[in-house]
């Protein structure tokens, strides 16, 4: 005998629905428009992932999609077809768009096929795992979009247990900042937490704090990364590191440099660091 219709109710997710848009002043638009806005994101826990590739990736990744904006012109297309199907089995909303209501929704001319409304998702701080081996990031305010979405998607490529952002830093959901993760986003634990929040969690930590800094004495490549865990800490791109948070790394290093600029990329001496730390980890081969 099968189960009672009341539990196989409540196992059976609702189809979502189906609707045509095709004018920017439609209030569906207009509210998804809308988490173009940090505090529209604040308030609705939305965010939005443009390209059928970013979509998929979140799905894969078991991120909530609630409504996904598709363009009508490419909904013959086999992949788009089976993305919208999906999505409506989800319980999710199709916006079916004119190629006028894509380009309104991403701000920009010739806008990608596909729009994914989500659900965000961040990891309290003390649930980041980066196991006897393994490292994590932390960013103490860094404040571009750009700069943040590569460097996550640097910590994807580098098997990074974890992104924790410090402070006032932009806002990861951020439609710039999740283009530059390529989808990196939907694959690395982020958390958050004030710089007391992160003090006090440093205190409980076992492994090996590393940070850059003007003043650090010692070459990026001298700790010895592979003993144990390590946290990776980075800071704002025009003031460093806070006082605070240099004086809880257990070394503070420079990346040795020969020519006339003063500083490197915040992305790109994160992406140094990392690979650095993980060097004895990373073999040609091994998921490459």
């Amino acid at each position: 005998m099968g189960a009672p219709v009341s539990d196989r109710m409540k196992q059976t997710v609702a189809p979502g629905r189906v609707k045509e848009v095709t004018s920017v002043s439609n209030p569906i638009v207009k509210d998804i428009r809308a988490l173009a806005l940090k505090k529209t994101r604040e308030e609705t826990g939305l965010f939005l992932a443009e390209g059928l590739k970013l979509v998929i990736d979140a799905l894969d990744a078991g991120w909530k999609i609630e409504t996904l904006v598709a363009s009508r012109q490419k909904l013959d297309g086999e992949l788009l077809q089976k993305t919208a199907a999906r999505t409506v089995a989800n319980g999710a909303d199709l916006v079916e768009a004119s190629e006028k209501v894509l380009a309104a929704i991403a701000r920009r001319d010739n806008p990608q096929s596909a729009i994914g409304v989500f659900r965000q998702k961040t990891v309290p701080l003390e649930k980041l795992e980066p196991g006897r081996e393994g490292a994590i990031v932390v960013l103490d305010r860094v404040r571009d979009p750009g700069n943040l979405g590569t460097i996550l998607r640097t910590c994807d490529a580098a098997g990074i247990k974890g992104l924790v952002l410090v402070g006032d830093c932009v806002d990861p959901f951020s439609l710039e900042a999740v283009r530059a993760t390529m989808g990196s986003i939907f694959a690395v634990p982020l958390a958050r937490a004030g710089e007391e929040a992160f003090l006090s969690w440093r205190k409980g930590f076992s492994g090996l704090v590393v940070g850059t800094h003007m003043k650090g004495e010692a070459d990026y490549r001298a700790p010895s990364y592979a003993r144990g865990p390590v946290a990776i800490v980075m800071g704002n791109e025009q003031a460093g590191l806070s006082d605070a948070l240099a004086g809880a790394c257990d070394a503070l290093v420079r990346i040795p440099q020969v020519g006339r600029a003063d500083s490197l990329n915040l992305a790109v001496a994160t992406g140094l660091m990392i690979f650095e730390a993980r060097r004895h980890a990373l073999k040609l081969g091994a998921g490459s």
